[in-house]
């Protein structure tokens, strides 16, 4: 679960109310701070721990105390003076055998210690941060990102928002971040989660029953989603079991966005793949995949498919159980008129992507005509296009963005990026937490797209085949990334993955991702 700044307050109020004490928590969520820094680094020998005023602070001199008393050496360095908060205060008073370690940020002698640390702790702002970092703390904290140290933020990176993720200027750049309790969306939303490094999550004393019954911003997707949701293959099964998908992609100079899509279609499971693409690729597109049937159909003057072929993809339609368009079709006025048929016509659920997302995004409001359920997959810059702002401002406001889209116009809406994000109509939202910059190329949508699609045609409900796709799509880049590297690695490589990622899933073999992804 990821929890909202205020959601994490009232958890602990909660906790405070059914016995505990908040300098307990702080006591539970420093020690386990530290145990983790030491378990991560047994051979630390010296620390510098950045405290602020508040109860950040607070968690920083329990960290500070119990690090001195496992045999490192310890110094402690005040941004803003003296702790103001009661817990704070009281920690601060614990400090026995450090207090002539204190410093304030500003002298030589900090200088000095963050220069020789071989670890440095930021435990200076907490959730409650808002807006940019003074100038002069800004300037220290640029100091601090250049020292040669391994850096921990504890809940979050000093300059980095909880709930936005927006970072405003300098920010602590962790190469570990100790978030207490669950994740926050600061973890989890860009800007914010580049300065985070990777992310574990340490339990502060709040009972388990309480979390699982708090409210959250978002819920991860996870094997156990995925595994509940994938559907059983009886021995008596036939192709006809699996559903048939419509694919409606390709166009000249871009038959690889069809092959791509039909070719993660296949992997996926579904009974059968009909590809409807332009006559013109089809011998491009027939000599690399020998599994889907084909239609081939006539072409706009840009070597699309023809808006003349709308009533026979309508009669195609009516044989499937899904429909993917857009896949490299080209954004012709074509291509929208096909889109806004099968959303206003066709019976059966549909996935949008790419071009399919572009020909529709200066009407969108056609996405509330659909007769089934839709999935869109958009990446930020067609995000923007649908709803009217730059791609920096969806970058800026992800969950937002995301939520806006499901909420307004039905839409299942798979915002893909890092930690790609799926909004549902009903407000809930997953964040996806596999996959790895290597798959930041063309192409990689295509075989989202096809997977997704492919899940939704054998009758898996579409909330449940955009966590399944995007879940599995993530982890086959992780895997592609560690045998092949995150730069030599192929959108097609992805395929080659998927067929050990099944047999793992249908045995219960499979490893989840790693923390921090």
């Amino acid at each position: 679960m990821v929890l909202s700044c205020e959601q994490m307050r009232n958890l602990e109020q909660k906790a405070v109310d059914a016995g505990a004490a908040y300098l307990s928590l702080m006591e539970e969520a420093g020690t386990a701070a530290a145990c983790w820094i030491l378990q991560k680094f047994p051979l630390l020998r010296e620390a510098a721990i950045l405290c602020g005023k508040g109860n950040n602070g607070g968690d920083g001199f329990v960290i500070a105390r119990r690090l001195f008393q496992s045999g490192v050496q310890v110094s402690v360095i005040l941004l803003e003076g003296r702790p103001v908060t009661e817990c704070a205060r009281q920690n601060f008073e614990r400090l026995q055998g450090l207090k002539d370690k204190v410093y304030a940020y500003d002298s030589k002698e900090a200088q000095a210690l963050v220069a020789r640390a071989e670890a440095i702790v930021d435990a200076v702002y907490g959730i409650g941060f808002r807006g940019a970092l003074r100038e002069q703390y800004a300037s220290f904290f640029e100091y601090v990102n250049k020292a040669d140290a391994v850096r921990f933020s504890i809940d979050l990176p000093s300059g980095a928002q909880g709930d936005s993720g927006a970072v405003e200027g300098a920010c602590f750049q962790a190469d570990y971040t100790i978030s207490f309790t669950a994740l926050k969306p600061v973890h989890v939303l860009y800007p914010s989660a580049d300065y985070c490094g990777e992310v574990t999550v340490a339990q502060a004393g709040i009972p388990e029953k309480l979390l699982q019954e708090s409210p959250y911003v978002m819920e991860e997707t996870s094997l156990p989603l995925v595994r509940a949701a994938l559907p059983p293959r009886r021995a008596s099964a036939h192709k006809g079991s699996f559903g048939t998908l419509l694919g409606v992609c390709g166009c000249s100079g871009m038959a690889g966005a069809a092959i791509m899509s039909a070719g993660a279609a296949v992997r996926c499971g579904a009974g059968l793949v009909h590809m409807a693409v332009p006559a013109s690729i089809y011998p491009i597109v027939a000599a690399r995949l020998t599994e889907p049937v084909f239609t081939l159909c006539r072409e706009n003057n840009h070597g699309g498919i023809s808006c003349q072929e709308k009533e026979r993809v309508l009669r195609l339609a009516e044989k499937a159980t899904a429909c993917l368009i857009g896949c490299g079709m080209g954004n012709w006025e074509d291509t929208r008129i096909l889109a806004e048929a099968l959303l206003s016509q066709a019976e059966i659920p549909l996935v949008i992507d790419a071009d399919g997302i572009n020909a529709i995004s200066s009407h969108i409001d056609v996405l509330k005509t659909a007769r089934a359920p839709v999935i869109i997959t958009p990446h930020p810059g067609e995000m923007a296009r649908l709803l009217g702002i730059s791609t920096q401002q969806v970058q800026h406001g992800r969950l937002d963005a995301a939520k806006k889209v499901a909420l307004t116009y039905g839409a299942v809406t798979v915002l893909k990026g890092a930690n790609t994000l799926i909004a549902l109509p009903d407000g809930q939202v997953f964040v996806n937490r596999t996959g790895n910059p290597g798959m930041a190329r063309g192409g990689s949508g295509d075989v989202l797209a096809g997977m997704i699609a492919s899940f939704l045609a054998q009758g898996i409900p579409a909330d449940r085949a955009a966590l399944c796709g995007t879940y599995l799509h993530g982890l086959a880049g992780d895997r592609c990334a560690a045998k092949l590297s995150q730069t030599a690695m192929t959108p097609t490589d992805l395929l080659c993955e998927l067929p050990s990622l099944f047999l793992e899933c249908v045995e219960g073999r499979i490893a989840g991702p790693r923390k921090g992804k």
